[in-house]
């Protein structure tokens, strides 16, 4: 159903919105009419409970045309993964339900001007309201907030207490209305690439937070959330890396040259038969990771397995792209063709949610400390 849905509706609009950036309200829609918002919420919040694995599997298929559509996806995941994870019952009854109908969207708000894989560096803080017992004042910018414009609310990560501690325990995760008194977002950022859903800072000057929207969690809460992400990071990058080679396999094979195809060289055909084999090789890793993830094994110990997935996955997006821009040769640079924007929203994927870098030191990390495959 997906990949129907991915072919009629998703391939044909997938260049228009790349090139004019605009956010694509009719292709929500048709995902709200396919329940496919609420494929990670569980049935009692209104989702269908598919679980991260059956958001992987859409995913992939989505971001065969677009990584921006892939993105609108994850972002019924991201922000609701602190709710699903600590949240209260009042919590997850007020705001999943939302989200999995379509009628509402969210944001998770993280990232800081001076503080992205340094993410204990982060100076959004809050206080303590003096006129509401257990409520707070949430000050501080987030910046790089992927569909900020479109949020009706989002998750914030702050410190409570001093902005120059480092103790993970002084941080703290809040929900906060997008319409409330002292929140704003006054820049959209200009993009490389995943044209159409909309990165923007978000500014909150002393925004009151009532008691019943703490989560809590702390530092802890972040890496449980982010860790759980990694298999649908990947996913993106599985798909794209799959829509750049089928597009650039496809051309090759029609194109003459030297009184035969492009891909009639044996050279080429070995390019593309690696490629297609890290796709299948992340491909394996990423079911595993979103399995591991729908087992609530997302905590420390599993770090490794799930960060293979996101680093391996992103970095095969990036490198099959690149093939596929160099197959078309020039064709391949130009706007004509898709292929120069498979491979500039490649470039997001080993960058967002942990970067390739931070991956790797978690994977490292896990090796060194014997958490693989010995006793």
């Amino acid at each position: 159903m997906v990949r129907r849905l991915a072919q009629d509706k998703i391939k044909p609009r997938a260049r228009e919105i790349d090139l004019s950036g605009h956010y694509p309200q009719d292709i929500f829609e048709e995902f709200a009419k396919a329940d496919l918002l609420g494929l990670c919420i569980p049935e009692e919040y209104g989702g269908s409970g598919a679980g991260i694995l059956g958001l992987t599997l859409a995913i992939e298929e989505v971001t065969k045309y677009s990584n921006v559509l892939g993105l609108m996806l994850l972002l019924t995941r991201l922000p609701t993964g602190p709710v699903m994870i600590a949240g209260t019952e009042e919590q997850k009854r007020r705001y999943l339900p939302g989200i999995a109908s379509g009628e509402k969207r969210a944001s998770f708000c993280l990232s800081e001007p001076g503080a992205g894989s340094d993410v204990a560096g982060m100076t959004t803080r809050v206080i303590a309201d003096p006129q509401v017992e257990g409520g707070y004042l949430l000050s501080g910018t987030k910046c790089w907030i992927s569909g900020a414009m479109q949020a009706d609310w989002f998750v914030v990560f702050a410190k409570n207490g001093d902005p120059a501690s480092r103790h993970h325990s002084d941080i703290g995760c809040f929900i906060v209305e997008a319409d409330q008194s002292g929140v704003t977002r006054p820049r959209v950022d200009h993009k490389m690439g995943v044209k159409g859903i909309d990165t923007a800072d978000v500014l909150f000057d002393n925004v009151k937070v009532a008691p019943e929207q703490v989560i809590g969690g702390g530092f802890r809460l972040i890496m449980q959330s982010l860790n759980a992400m990694r298999p649908i990071v990947a996913a993106r990058g599985i798909g794209l890396a799959e829509g750049a080679l089928m597009y650039a396999t496809q051309y090759v094979k029609n194109r003459p040259a030297f009184a035969q195809t492009i891909a009639d060289f044996q050279g080429i055909q070995w390019e593309i038969a690696k490629c297609a084999t890290e796709i299948e090789a992340a491909r394996l890793l990423t079911y595993r990771a979103a399995w591991l993830a729908d087992q609530g094994k997302f905590t420390k110990e599993y770090v490794p397995q799930l960060s293979m997935a996101k680093y391996y996955a992103s970095e095969v997006a990036v490198k099959t792209s690149g093939l596929a821009v160099q197959l078309l040769g020039a064709a391949g640079y130009m706007e004509d063709h898709p292929t120069e924007m498979y491979y500039r929203d490649a470039r997001q994927l080993t960058i967002v949610e942990g970067t390739s870098q931070v991956q790797l030191g978690l994977i490292g990390r896990g090796v060194v400390a014997n958490d693989l495959w010995w006793d």
